[in-house]
């Protein structure tokens, strides 16, 4: 068995795309998942599989059970200690909340002048392969960068703060 990290997009949003998370591990496990854990209510699932899960599978079920099927991102747990390993700003991060990473669900086609050009004059961000890490020090909720990083990648992502990101780290462990 190998573990996973599944990330659900939108879920339990401003009172929208409401999935408890004691419903999500049945639903998780009647597809025959193993050892399901959901981490707060915004779609954060650790869990063993023998094979990648079938995240097309895992929207169509929340469909059918509670009438929006979210985008579903499965990332190894190799592949995701990979991503926070590489956090460029570890050490000028003082504020695990001010750091957010995007996984990519595929490569990236940025336009990188315009994301310099969208930032603010506090933000720092880094663009892997596998991710866009964004450091931004006055907070993410105003954030023009923030808001417009998906557009900007040319690719869909789902994004997680550090002490998500730290927190399933620990679940995996």
């Amino acid at each position: 068995m190998t573990q996973f990290v599944v990330l659900l997009r939108g879920i339990n949003v401003g009172g929208h795309n409401k999935l408890p998370m004691m419903d999500l591990r049945e639903a998780l496990e009647a597809l025959g998942y193993e050892s399901v854990q959901t981490y707060i209510q915004s779609g954060n699932v650790v869990l063993s599989a023998d094979v990648q899960p079938d995240c097309a599978a895992i929207s169509k079920v929340i469909e059918k059970r509670f009438g929006f099927a979210p985008r579903v991102f499965a990332i190894s747990a190799e592949r995701f200690r990979a991503v926070a390993d590489a956090n460029p700003y570890e050490e000028e991060v003082a504020e695990p909340k001010h750091l957010h990473i995007w996984f990519l669900l595929g490569p990236a086609a940025p336009d990188i002048d315009a994301m310099h050009a969208c930032k603010g004059p506090t933000e720092h961000f880094t663009l892997t392969a596998d991710a866009l890490y964004l450091h931004a020090p006055d907070g993410i909720g105003r954030s023009k960068f923030a808001a417009a990083a998906e557009g900007l990648l040319g690719v869909e992502a789902t994004v997680r703060n550090l002490n998500t990101v730290s927190k399933l780290l620990a679940m995996l462990a």
